[in-house]
């Protein structure tokens, strides 16, 4: 694997730094240590439609009406601290409702505000190198095999007291990559400059290591 020529962010403000992918990719993992090491904020945007959807469930509201998910995006206030968040009810949830495009058209000036910071920023999510910024300084398209994010997944389960099976993790997996790819707003999409990162055969660590070589070479930050 080879990154494109060198490129420096434009003069007057840091690089933004784009980090696409599927469900249990790692696209997390590699955004927040991006932004660790070259010294930038860091936004998991997947969080926001995640707190939509917790902030929906708390109300009782219905994930399948579209008003009800957006009215859910004005009143949100959820820490990114809460543990349900990351709960997989919750995770079912943001996965539906991140469909709608008036949920998506809520939730887009803050994601392009983040991206505009002067001082640069990492973004994680599945359309920012083709929506949210797409004049990123660094695009990166993080991905796996089905199997191997199944399995990443299952063990993630496991770590929070869960049961459940691989079958089970693999076939939910597949089903929130079709929708992802096939809805109409924003499908998640490589975005043609974005570079590929497969991590199917890495662990945490040379996932991490190989996305900052990417990155120092790219935006000439070593």
């Amino acid at each position: 694997m080879s990154a494109t020529p060198s490129r420096q962010s434009k003069p007057g403000r840091g690089p933004v730094i784009a980090v696409d992918g599927p469900a249990a990719s790692g696209k997390g993992t590699i955004a927040a240590a991006l932004a660790v090491h070259f010294g930038l904020p860091h936004m998991d945007t997947g969080l926001l439609y995640r707190s939509v959807a917790l902030t929906l469930w708390r109300w009782g509201g219905d994930p399948g009406n579209p008003f009800e998910a957006v009215r859910a995006c004005s009143e949100m206030g959820i820490s990114p601290e809460d543990p349900e968040l990351r709960s997989e009810a919750v995770s079912r949830i943001a996965s539906a409702i991140s469909a709608y495009p008036v949920v998506r058209a809520a939730l887009l000036d803050r994601q392009r505000e983040f991206a505009a910071l002067p001082g640069g920023a990492v973004l994680d999510g599945r359309d920012i190198g083709t929506v949210i910024a797409p004049g990123a300084d660094l695009k990166l398209f993080v991905t796996a095999a089905p199997e191997v994010r199944a399995r990443r997944r299952l063990k993630e389960l496991e770590g929070r007291g869960m049961n459940a099976t691989l079958a089970e993790v693999l076939a939910d997996i597949k089903a929130r990559d079709a929708r992802d790819v096939e809805r109409s707003a924003a499908p998640l999409d490589q975005a043609g400059d974005a570079i590929v990162l497969d991590t199917s055969a890495m662990d945490r660590e040379a996932a991490i290591a190989e996305a900052i070589r990417i990155a120092g070479e790219k935006l000439g930050r070593p």
